[in-house]
């Protein structure tokens, strides 16, 4: 055999990963990935989702003594950069809580709106303050159809929420009828 059908061989055969107790692929999670882990923890997962998904997106590697060191290392420098971030989303948690957003809207005489406030509104409104936010941060129980003063939970991060007080009022130039 040449050495040009030894290397062809060695190309076409795939990569063995190393098994776990109970007949899965071993690995370390480089990222948290949700339903899985967290990062820094070895876990086991089926052959196929390791090289399908979690290898080539980057969010796992080969679970070996040196990627647990390299992990490790990172991990201190991670946590403080969630911690910071963490408290820049309660500041702003804190400052959505201090703010009201006043929203008009088209409406008859008995307050009923044509419309409906969704997020979109809410969110332009709070734009408007110089506080930026998305629209799936905007927890709604439904669509606002009436006017009034109505509180809003805004979810900033999964262990951060607050309220805001959203009026909704009628539009100026309504008593043009």
């Amino acid at each position: 055999m040449t050495t040009k059908t030894k290397l062809r061989k060695q190309l076409r055969r795939p990569k063995r990963l190393p098994k776990g107790p109970n007949g899965g692929v071993q690995l370390l999670l480089i990222q948290s990935v949700d339903h899985l882990g967290n990062q820094g923890e070895v876990v086991e997962v089926r052959a196929g989702y390791a090289n399908n998904y979690l290898l080539p997106q980057g969010l796992a590697t080969i679970a070996t003594d040196h990627h647990r060191r390299m992990v490790d290392k990172h991990k201190a420098k991670l946590e403080a950069i969630e911690k910071a971030r963490l408290a820049g989303i309660r500041k702003l948690a804190e400052q959505i809580g201090k703010q009201s957003v006043t929203i008009e809207a088209n409406a008859n005489d008995e307050g009923h709106l044509y419309g409906s406030v969704g997020a979109a509104e809410i969110v332009a409104g709070l734009k408007s303050q110089d506080i930026t936010i998305t629209n799936d941060q905007v927890k709604l129980e439904g669509p606002l159809k009436e006017l009034g003063l109505y509180t809003v939970n805004v979810q900033l991060h999964p262990s951060v929420s607050t309220e805001l007080k959203v009026w909704v009022v009628p539009a100026v130039g309504d008593d043009d009828k």
